[in-house]
């Protein structure tokens, strides 16, 4: 029995398309490129800086802090307020405080992110972060905020999204110890936007 050639060669033709394309989804742009679609979420906290070697105003620990958060992921129209200190403004507060209202990148699928309405997602990467290297380069420097680091460590970084942390420390108040502390993690940072073509996103405030 005799088979005509020209359907046989486009059905072979046809399995070995499929053979060498394979599922769709395996080549797509942000699985190729580790690209994660993520929300921005409210998050909002006041934070109490106790520390004994370091010592911070109201309004510095206002800008060291905005610049912490900024760094983990924040959103860049974050509010960063001091909250009301014993001493005058620029003066060195016992126990200064700020208060904070951001929005931070979540994956869109995590429980976390989850809504009552679908939220409008941007694209995102998973960051390594060397915190302690990053807010100076100094090593004395980075020795006398060891006791912000911890807290960073404790109470900031649970807002943001981050794994792989890596965190030592063997900090002693009122004194300085070169490399005693050191504050690492991959975070969600969201991809810089064009902020023509972006629409403008829910804020916390």
């Amino acid at each position: 029995m005799h088979y005509p050639r020209f359907p046989l060669r486009i059905a072979s033709m046809a399995v070995l398309a499929a053979l060498l394309c394979g599922p769709v989804w395996a080549e797509t742009p942000d699985s190729a490129s580790g690209a994660v679609p993520a929300v921005w979420t409210p998050k909002e906290m006041r934070f109490v800086y106790m520390g004994f070697t370091a010592k911070f105003s109201c309004d510095g620990l206002a800008d060291r802090m905005r610049q912490v958060l900024l760094l983990l992921g924040a959103r860049k129209d974050l509010r960063v307020s001091p909250t009301a200190c014993a001493s005058g403004f620029g003066r060195p507060d016992p126990f200064p405080g700020v208060t904070i209202k951001m929005n931070v990148p979540e994956p869109a699928d995590s429980k976390g992110a989850e809504g009552n309405a679908p939220a409008q997602t941007v694209p995102a990467h998973w960051k390594m972060v060397d915190v302690d290297s990053a807010l100076a380069r100094d090593p004395l420097w980075r020795a006398g905020q060891c006791e912000l680091l911890e807290q960073i460590k404790q109470s900031i970084l649970p807002m943001f999204s981050a794994r792989n942390v890596h965190y030592q420390s063997n900090c002693i108040p009122n004194q300085l110890n070169v490399g005693a502390t050191q504050l690492k993690a991959e975070l969600l940072i969201a991809d810089p936007q064009d902020t023509k073509s972006a629409s403008p996103p829910a804020t916390a405030y």
